[in-house]
């Protein structure tokens, strides 16, 4: 792969040809579900790619093709210059990459049990277990179980000098569960709902998951929320467990530090960001308990934002984006981190194949973990509403007024759980939201979630991102509203 990753560098470097970097990039996956005991969406999937980028006349071009032959790799490598010598007929200013350091690497992420080496039959055994398992709950009346292995190995070139060797290891699986009863539907999902848990882990993460452990409880729940009280309206405390708040960082946070947005690049598509450039380093954004990264590097975890080099060759690293409560940094790329005062890329560029451009993308934003104890977020406080597990979310185009839906609530009372709730919602502005926030729980209690299914750019990139986070508790929250009895 390296060397034909160098014949198609080789191959963009022409007269006029400022900068080239190419990524070859190697895909398989795997994917199984089950739905009520029957085998659902049981494939796997293969595919081999070059993208080739240039900097020609001061603009992008950019090609791909499948077509790894040399004849195919020249023909690509001639249409990203042809297109980057087009758009310099509309080109508005000269584009200029911060500087980069060239690296000769190899990284392979860890993976204890590899998952395309176990037969399927076995996986889709495991399934069908909690399948059945799901369904001896009385009331229940779906199941749905899923397991999503990918293994992508990337070569990078540039015309720096790098040439960087990346596998990565993708495991995601899940479940979840269904109660219809007269009119009214209700659902809960472990560990997560929208597929599951995802990290950058081998088969090693289903085993640590314990899903037929867990399916009993959550089908009970499930049941369960027919008889439960309506959750009440009004301004209550609220405390989110971590995977609802890995949510709420994606939306509110991550989305609105991505500065392609803040520079108007996406408008058209997934639209802008209240974090406008004057905000940098002056806005309040939480209250000074809330410290929140951006962080690629291994040694944050296994996030689906975890690499050592991003698609241009820059080195993973931590960036604090809020500090002690302050706003103090956006994600950046070689191309726009001047516009934010620094002088070199953070390391935030990624595709979601070989056939797309590089963008900004969430690498793990994560909230740090807290100085409070989990008793200390539930009972330093005398009455609040506690939330698990996304169901729906809302928020507008700059990021700013948003508004979730949970599949559970419970009311605490002086740190007890006194009653359960269903269809659970919330609402806010995302900074006053963060600046309410009174607790957040420790580093045992921190998890970092993965989120496979993020969507950016036209044409559309669906990409995973990392977000970590400990059970946290806001103050006068509106509660209440999405969904009615």
């Amino acid at each position: 792969m390296k060397q034909t990753a160098l014949e198609a560098l080789d191959a963009a470097m022409r007269n006029g040809v400022s900068y080239v970097d190419v990524r070859l990039i190697e895909d398989r996956n795997r994917r199984l579900s089950t739905k009520n005991g029957a085998a659902g969406d049981v494939s796997s999937s293969e595919s081999v790619g070059i993208g080739i980028r240039v900097i020609a006349s001061g603009c992008w071009g950019f090609a791909a093709t499948d077509d790894l032959t040399k004849n195919g790799i020249r023909r690509a490598a001639a249409l990203a210059v042809e297109i980057a010598q087009a758009s310099a007929l509309a080109r508005r200013h000269e584009l200029v990459l911060a500087p980069e350091e060239a690296y000769r690497a190899d990284w392979i992420s860890p993976c204890a049990i590899d998952p395309f080496s176990m037969p399927i039959e076995d996986q889709l055994h495991l399934l069908m277990a909690v399948d059945g398992t799901l369904r001896r709950t009385p009331g229940v009346t779906l199941a749905e179980t899923s397991m999503d292995f990918t293994r992508r190995r990337q070569v990078f070139a540039s015309s720096a000098g790098s040439v960087i060797d990346q596998t990565r290891t993708t495991t995601g699986a899940g479940f979840t569960v269904y109660s219809f009863k007269e009119n009214e539907i209700q659902k809960r999902s472990y560990p997560n709902s929208f597929g599951g848990h995802y990290q950058l882990k081998g088969y090693e993460l289903v085993d640590e998951l314990k899903l037929i452990e867990n399916a009993p409880r959550i089908a009970e729940e499930a049941v369960a929320l027919h008889s439960a009280d309506q959750c009440p309206e009004g301004v209550f405390d609220l405390i989110l467990d971590s995977s609802q708040l890995a949510l709420q960082i994606h939306e509110s946070i991550g989305h609105p530090i991505e500065l392609d947005r803040v520079l108007g690049s996406e408008a058209n598509y997934a639209g802008m960001s209240f974090l406008t450039l004057d905000q940098l380093r002056t806005l309040r954004y939480g209250s000074g308990i809330v410290n929140v990264v951006c962080d690629a590097r291994p040694e944050h975890g296994p996030g689906l934002g975890t690499f050592a080099f991003d698609d241009e060759g820059v080195p993973a690293q931590r960036v604090d984006v809020i500090r002690n409560g302050l706003f103090t940094g956006y994600m950046t790329s070689r191309e726009t981190a001047a516009a934010a005062g620094d002088a070199k890329s953070n390391g935030t560029m990624r595709a979601d194949g070989w056939m797309h451009i590089p963008l900004i993308r969430m690498t793990n934003v994560s909230l740090l973990p807290g100085e409070q104890s989990i008793e200390q977020v539930f009972g330093d406080v005398e009455h609040a509403i506690y939330m698990e597990t996304n169901r729906s979310w809302s928020i507008d185009d700059k990021r700013y007024n948003f508004q979730f839906g949970c599949e559970i609530a419970w009311e605490i009372r002086n740190g007890r759980r006194v009653r359960m709730l269903k269809n659970p919602s919330y609402s806010g502005i995302s900074t006053e939201f963060w600046n309410s926030c009174a607790a957040i729980a420790g580093r045992e209690h921190w998890t970092l979630w993965g989120v496979p299914n993020c969507g950016k750019g036209q044409p559309e990139q669906v990409m995973g991102t990392g977000h970590g986070a400990s059970p946290a508790r806001f103050s006068a929250v509106k509660i209440g509203g999405a969904y009615q009895e």
